[in-house]
């Protein structure tokens, strides 16, 4: 027993400590995801060393073990407060009723290799949002889903059947609506701004689904960070009403994330809301929340939920935002406000994430034979 709390101990102890590395292996940065899960093992390693009285043996390791396992819990815990209800809410509740300054969004991964397409037209008809995006969806999903149309006649879809594909529905009128690669050639994101019932106010939208740092995917977070960042760059110093959503491939508590919301200007409305938790759907003490919303200080938030399960690996998410400008320097107080070396890292790291894309197009270039993944548009 006491070598098996003594191995939980330098786990939880490395898997606190990897995530301080700026390394963008994805070995290291897969910590970022499981605070929860490490701060759940560091308590019941504490007790496990307590009842085996590690706090009573001669010298000081005991204590020093139990004392590193409370700092990492108290660090953890640090890192997701923020995203609980003990602290306040960064984007504050709508006290709006005219509709028409309203906008709904439904973000969904279904999962590529998912066939409860039944169950994703469902929730999704009757949650009846005024903006759909769907991500992992092939030509096999859009033909599942093309009823959406009837109801959202303005889109903008790029299927794809390399787990990447996007379909984006609207209820409201789209100016500009534009499929982008901003890094990988494999990767869309949707660009695009969205008219506001009241026929006079346009939104500008970002939908974003990066590679996750995984063995099977990207080796790095490089181009994920980089593809976020670039976006955050885009909308810096933008007076536009924006929102940025889609699965991100990374938690709201990583250093990426909170290095976007510097940097963009825009603010976090899961934050004094609670986790809403959206993957892993198939295990219920495996979840982190990957499927983001991240608004620009105009708005307030109407309603915000995690949607029922749809047979995919990930949980979808809802919001209801109210176009609140006149409220807008209040909230923007609630900013956090990047500085020199913010600006810097950013640059970088965008530079960093073009390197790694030349690399691989060479590499690619290099090696004629080696297989692909298949796109088909």
């Amino acid at each position: 027993m006491h070598g098996l709390v003594l191995l939980l101990t330098v786990s939880t102890l490395v898997a606190t400590l990897l995530p301080l590395l700026r390394e963008t292996a994805w070995w290291i940065r897969i910590f970022d995801f499981p605070r929860l899960q490490i701060v759940a093992i560091a308590l019941v390693t504490i007790g496990a060393a307590l009842m085996l009285g590690w706090h009573q043996l001669p010298g000081y390791w005991g204590w020093a073990a139990l004392g590193s396992l409370v700092a990492a819990v108290l660090y953890q815990w640090f890192r997701i407060m923020p995203y609980t209800r003990l602290v306040g809410k960064q984007v504050g509740d709508s006290t709006l009723k005219d509709g028409k300054r309203h906008l709904s969004l439904a973000m969904m991964n279904v999962l590529q290799f998912n066939k409860q397409s039944d169950k994703a037209l469902a929730v999704l008809q009757d949650i009846d949002p005024d903006i759909i995006m769907t991500v992992e969806t092939d030509q096999w999903w859009y033909e599942q889903l093309k009823p959406l149309e009837q109801t959202h006649p303005y889109t903008c879809h790029e299927p794809l059947d390399n787990t990447y594909g996007l379909l984006f529905f609207s209820r409201l009128p789209l100016e500009n609506c534009e499929i982008k690669y901003l890094l990988d050639d494999d990767v869309p994101s949707l660009h695009t701004r969205v008219q506001l019932p009241d026929g006079r106010t346009w939104v500008r939208l970002y939908g974003l689904h990066p590679k996750p740092p995984a063995p099977a995917e990207s080796k790095t977070s490089t181009k994920r960070d980089a593809e976020l960042l670039l976006v955050g760059k885009a909308i810096d110093n933008k007076e536009e009403p924006t929102i940025v959503f889609g699965d991100m491939n990374d938690v709201a508590w990583s250093h990426t994330s909170e290095l976007f919301r510097r940097i963009s200007g825009l603010l976090d409305p899961r934050v004094g809301r609670g986790l809403l938790p959206t993957f892993h759907a198939d295990y219920s003490l495996l979840r982190w929340p990957l499927d983001h919303v991240f608004v620009s200080a105009d708005f307030k938030v109407d309603d915000m939920e995690r949607l029922p399960y749809v047979g995919s690996d990930h949980f979808p998410i809802f919001i209801k935002l109210s176009y609140e400008p006149h409220d807008k320097a209040e909230q923007e107080e609630n900013c956090e406000e990047a500085d020199a070396d913010d600006h810097a890292e950013a640059v970088e790291k965008i530079k960093e994430g073009f390197e790694e894309e030349d690399e691989e197009e060479a590499h690619e270039a290099a090696n004629p034979d080696q297989p692909k993944k298949e796109l088909t548009t």
